[in-house]
């Protein structure tokens, strides 16, 4: 019997040769790898059926493909600078059908939490769109790094017929937004009134913002509240 394809198939896109913070994958954030916290977090979500980490395919991410491996991650190896197509070659493994909502989520965002990632997909579903986001805060209320994008699997296949930019392989869905009148672009604002901090950046850049992220002493189970609990505590003190 034919394997159905997945209705929700979460993509993480991961890699070694970050040129800000090379590494960072594989770094350790209060005694994790940020990629662990990473998959961690998207694993509280009840509405993904598939979590795969899409790695380049290249010698120096062989250490991080290694490690995923070995913790009983799927991995895809594709393209290291042509992340449209690698996107791609990872959901056709996967099994993705044309209807499979594709959830694409940056390894750099180790507070990514699961239940943001549901709220976006129950948006999507409810709501006209071609591409739905949580993940920064542009039009909404969300900090920057507790969410994710989101299409279905034909529009990503349409992209990669139609982007030649290398910019647009490389940022893989920077196409809709550079061309934003042909698409359907939505977003919304969390739920939870504690989560409309649009002035908080969580994710993981530079090594100033890995300092930064490290010293708030969060452990992966933590959810978003308390994370910006810390944050609050780290970054306002009382007098």
């Amino acid at each position: 019997m034919k394997t159905p394809p997945p209705s929700v198939l979460a993509l993480v896109q991961a890699r070694m040769g970050s040129t800000r913070l090379p590494g960072k994958a594989l770094r350790l954030l209060n005694g994790q790898a940020i990629v662990d916290w990473v998959v961690q977090r998207v694993g509280y979500a009840t509405l993904v059926d598939t979590l795969v980490v899409a790695v380049p395919d290249t010698g120096g991410d062989a250490p991080l493909a290694a490690h995923l491996q070995a913790r009983g991650t799927a991995v895809f190896r594709g393209p290291e600078n042509d992340v449209l197509a690698r996107f791609v070659q990872a959901g056709a493994e996967a099994g993705a059908g044309p209807e499979t909502l594709v959830i694409r989520i940056c390894a750099d965002n180790p507070f990514i939490w699961g239940g943001e990632i549901d709220a976006l997909v129950r948006h999507f579903r409810q709501t006209p769109c071609d591409y739905a986001y949580n993940h920064i805060p542009r039009g909404n209320a969300y900090p920057d790094g507790l969410g994710a994008e989101i299409l279905r699997y034909d529009l990503l296949c349409r992209l990669d017929k139609e982007a030649v930019l290398p910019a647009h392989r490389e940022h893989c869905l920077s196409c809709i937004w550079d061309n934003a009148s042909r698409f359907r672009i939505s977003t919304f604002d969390p739920a939870d009134p504690a989560l409309h901090r649009p002035d908080v950046k969580l994710d993981i850049d530079t090594e100033a913002d890995f300092i930064a992220m490290e010293r708030l002493g969060a452990t992966p189970d933590l959810p978003p509240a308390e994370i910006l609990r810390l944050y609050d505590a780290a970054h306002y003190p009382d007098p």
